[in-house]
């Protein structure tokens, strides 16, 4: 969900990412100091104090945050300190960081991981110019239409009905918080016996609507104060769900609202706890379909089969229902989830979702998750398992935002307030509201609706006529209208013939001609930071514009999709790809594909000519230009994450290579004879044929898990904190795993990361991580080790919780009394503390008078003589110090009067012992 235009935007995602802030987590924010606390460095509505192992940058809002998918940012005078935590009325933001330059901050505020563009918040950066392939876009070519259209109502009149077993009906440990269970149900009326299930789970958006009648009473964001009512986000895919219940589907769009309403306390942002929400859903049809019960009696009894079941999730719904899928093959596959689509999604920790069918839908226009994150979905999928026989694909929306796929996101349509989460100028191209090549409301739902229900037709129903809607042949429903969609597939194992992915280097020979090809991942990091082993694919200030290659913010050194680079200078370059012996028979498939986009900073203009080459030398050439515009820049000038740089699809017929024996073809040459230089990103090379494959719960594969940890913190030298990372059973093949520490670590914790590589029959290994161990009393520091995308396993527990416990003495606070004389001017009274702390000792008291009195001899330190005085004084010793302040203002006349005294009683005090309440005396000498 996305709030706010993007005139409120002000960095982009890419240098965020590129400044390595993918190791700050909410998750991991140590706890708060006390309020008392000293400021280091503090500016309007904003504050950092120091604390174990940094400094905690604090930033107060007057209006709560938007709910947003994305993250949330603090950026210090234009550079990323991390991802935030939010309090729970999501008007305080905070992070800790060891980066000293918050010091010297002298502006912050807050920005969101999804965000384009780099302008100052609250500036227009005004029309930017089109893009020099805008042009083409808007015309770009159509494929034939789709036979059937999969957004067309079937002969089936639909029921609908609602159930609502409370706001807080369940439990779920990933959230740390009780859920509603409610959802709405959508059946073909007069359907006989078990139907296809389809689960929608929708995104985080806002949670409430409506004025609370005591707006100051409760901060609990859920459920909804009094005065306001729930906004209704499961009822917003009422096209899709409608389409699939009419052809004989039941759905059931459910709600999300407390997990939007929490999760920004969550470790994972709430993919955990979205995931277990659906399995609890499925939980109760399984009974009603079952037994009966509930709020449907036997209705739905023998209706619903749950050994055939599709999952959608929109925005960090989408991460939740990937998450689904393997959580129920990690329990042993109780339901039959056969098929995810994640719907604009976030990916902040790089999962896969192996053993079932995948689409990943990307809104070209997505003002909210801008970076299309969801692409890591299918890169880190499509050989994340030997063997896996389902097939997946990516369908990028041209002219789609985040928001208009549910209608209660949707302006003029949703109950509550709602915006287009793109913003910006109106006609500015390629994604302005009004600009020609961007899709209305209706008809981005148009288009929702029809791949959403072919997705699911196809894979639950294996309605095969939506086969070429997802075979990256493009053929397009009716219902989509003028929506330019491109579609990337893997087909299944049994329909394909891999050749090359172009994720290692060739062999010696392979490259002739004035052309190189380099392997590469990622782009290039800022100078000083650490560089992959790795080369990097492309320079860009802003990740949003690298789809495949931006950070994840859970696993930012988990590297990334590597694919050839090819460059070259003349027109006699050529790459060539020698096919084995025993596969060089192709007649089966039917045809030859491969991923290719442009190189941003070669020719703006480029082709390649594709060369099949058989046993006895002849040759058929295709030119790429001839079968696909994947060598066609995307549309937006550069900049504001735009245009966006995305591999997509070359498919040759085989019928087409003409003169060629298809049973002993020995090559696939990529040459550079069309254009005299340029440079171009390649991968995936292989022959295919369209098929649905086998899609079931990956239940056979070994479950990886990280330990929790905890460790003392020591008094000196590093201490080792050891997680154990184990699989559920051995391995007849090598498993592997990325491990790595993240959270607010600080210089206490160190970074660690790890490629974890379990030879077969071995089922644990050691990840050491280093804790400084000191003498000072400090917080309890809370960080993760995370797995991320694991190669023929799945993921278990895949955030392991490490703690380091302080076990340092609580030092002990000595207050003084106060001797001074009138011309002193501000004093302290005594402060002592029994040894360094790393936390801010903060104490309070109220001023009493005694002989003296408040204004006339003595007043606090703030005290600007107007209005009623406050007589509360606050004082502070920092870490590390032992001595602090504890000030009052002594105020000096010309009269001569004796020895006053006045008292401040101290009440409060954090990090240290003292015994309260204790009684100081402040005895002022004249000095008239």
């Amino acid at each position: 969900m996305r709030v706010l235009g993007r005139t409120a935007r002000s960095l982009s995602l890419g240098m965020v990412a590129l400044l390595g802030v993918g190791t700050l987590t909410a998750a991991a924010a140590p706890e708060p100091p006390p309020p008392a606390a000293v400021k280091v460095a503090q500016g309007n509505q904003w504050d950092v104090r120091a604390v174990q192992g940094g400094y905690q940058l604090t930033l107060r809002l007057d209006a709560p945050a938007p709910m947003r998918a994305s993250l949330p940012l603090l950026v210090v005078d234009g550079r990323p300190m991390g991802v935030a935590k939010q309090s729970a009325n999501r008007k305080t933001l905070t992070l800790t960081t060891a980066d000293p330059a918050v010091l010297k901050a002298r502006d912050v505020r807050l920005v969101w991981s999804g965000d384009l563009g780099q302008q100052t918040a609250g500036k227009s950066r005004g029309i930017a110019p089109a893009g020099p392939t805008d042009a083409y876009w808007l015309k770009a070519r159509s494929a034939p239409l789709l036979p059937a259209d999969p957004g067309a109502l079937g002969k089936y009149k639909v029921d609908t009905a609602e159930y609502n077993l409370g706001d807080e009906a369940v439990n779920l440990p990933g959230l740390g918080h009780r859920s509603e269970v409610r959802g709405k149900v959508y059946s073909p009326r007069g359907a006989v016996g078990p139907r296809p299930l389809v689960m929608f789970l929708h995104g985080r958006h806002e949670v409430c609507y409506g004025e609370p009648t005591h707006p100051s009473d409760n901060d609990k964001p859920w459920p909804c104060p009094a005065g306001m009512k729930p906004i209704p986000s499961y009822r917003g895919y009422d096209g899709a769900a409608n389409a699939l219940a009419s052809n004989g589907y039941q759905v059931v769009s459910i709600s999300a609202n407390a997990i939007n309403a929490w999760d920004a306390d969550a470790y994972d942002a709430g993919a955990q706890a979205r995931a277990e929400l659906v399995l609890d859903h499925l939980a109760l049809w399984r009974k009603w379909s079952t037994v009966g019960g509930g709020p449907f009696g036997t209705r739905f009894v023998g209706r619903i089969n749950l050994q055939n079941v599709g999952l959608m999730g929109h925005s960090r719904g989408g991460e939740g229902v990937a998450r689904a899928a393997v959580l129920n093959a990690d329990r042993g596959g109780q339901y039959g989830i056969r098929a995810v689509l994640p719907l604009a999604p976030t990916d902040f920790a790089r999962a896969t979702v192996p053993g079932v069918a995948m689409s990943v839908v990307l809104p070209y226009c997505d003002g909210d998750v801008s970076d299309l994150q969801g692409q890591m979905f299918y890169d880190d999928t499509r050989h994340s398992v030997d063997g896996d026989t389902a097939p997946r694909s990516t369908v990028t929306v041209l002219g789609a935002n985040h928001n208009f796929f549910n209608t209660e996101w949707t302006p003029g349509q949703s109950v509550a307030p709602s915006n287009d989460d793109w913003g910006g100028e109106a006609k500015e191209a390629p994604c302005g509201a009004k600009y020609a090549g961007r899709l209305t409301a209706k008809q981005q739902q148009a288009v929702g609706t029809a791949y959403v229900a072919g997705f699911f037709r196809l894979q639950l129903g294996h309605e095969k006529q939506f086969l070429p809607q997802f075979d990256g042949s493009d053929l397009r429903a009716a219902s989509a209208g003028k929506a330019v969609v491109r579609v990337v597939s893997q087909a299944p194992l049994a329909s394909r013939r891999d050749l090359n992915d172009f994720a290692k280097p060739l062999p010696a020979g392979a490259v002739s001609g004035k052309a190189s090809a380099t392997v590469c991942a990622g782009v290039t990091p800022p100078s000083g930071q650490e560089r992959a082993a790795t080369p990097t694919c492309m320079k860009t200030d802003d990740w949003g514009n690298a789809p495949h290659w931006g950070a994840a913010w859970f696993a930012s050194k988990t590297p990334t999709t590597a694919v050839t680079k090819l460059v070259w200078t003349g027109t006699n370059g050529v790459v060539r790809v020698a096919v084995p012996a025993g596969q060089r028979d192709v007649r089966r498939f039917a045809a030859l594909t491969f991923r290719a986009m442009p190189d941003l900073a070669g020719t703006p203009k480029t082709d390649l000519t594709v060369r099949v080459v058989d046993g006895r030398g002849q040759a058929a050439a295709v030119p790429v230009s001839a079968v696909s515009d994947a060598l066609v820049r995307m549309p937006g000038a550069t900049g504001m994450g735009l245009p966006k740089n995305l591999l997509r699809t070359v498919q040759i017929p085989v019928a087409s290579l003409k003169g060629v024996d298809l049973s002993d073809v020995r090559a696939v040459e990529l040459r550079t004879d069309r254009v005299a230089s340029g440079s171009v990103f390649v991968s995936d090379l292989g022959f295919s044929s369209p098929g649905l494959g086998l899609s079931a719960p990956a239940v056979l594969l070994p479950k990886l898990s990280a330990s929790n940890v905890s460790v003392k913190e020591g008094d000196k030298g590093t201490q080792l904190l050891d997680f154990w990372v184990t699989m559920s059973r051995p391995s007849l093949r090598p498993v592997s795993v990325y491990a790595e520490s993240s959270g607010d670590l600080g210089e206490t914790v160190g970074a660690i990361a790890r490629h974890l590589v379990f030879k077969p029959g071995q089922v644990r290994q050691k990840v050491t991580v280093p804790v400084k161990g000191n003498t000072r009393d400090s917080y309890d520091l809370k960080f993760n080790l995370v797995l991320s995308n694991p190669h023929n396993g799945l993921l278990n527990e895949s955030f392991g919780h490490g703690l380091v416990v302080d076990d340092d003495p609580t030092p002990k606070l000595t207050l003084g009394n106060l001797k001074t004389v009138e011309k002193a001017g501000v004093v302290n009274f005594p402060v002592k503390l029994s040894a360094p702390s790393d936390k801010y000792v903060g104490f309070s008291g109220v001023l009493q008078d005694g002989t003296a009195v408040i204004r006339k001899d003595y007043t606090t330190v703030d005290d600007d003589g107007t209005g009623t005085v406050d007589r509360s004084v606050t004082g502070y010793i920092e870490p590390g110090q032992t001595t602090g302040d504890f000030a009052v203002k002594i105020l000096d006349d010309k009269i001569k009067e004796p020895t006053e005294t006045f008292s401040l009683v101290v009440k409060e005090v954090d990090g240290a012992e003292l015994k309260l309440p204790l009684t100081l005396t402040g005895t002022i000498t004249d000095n008239d």
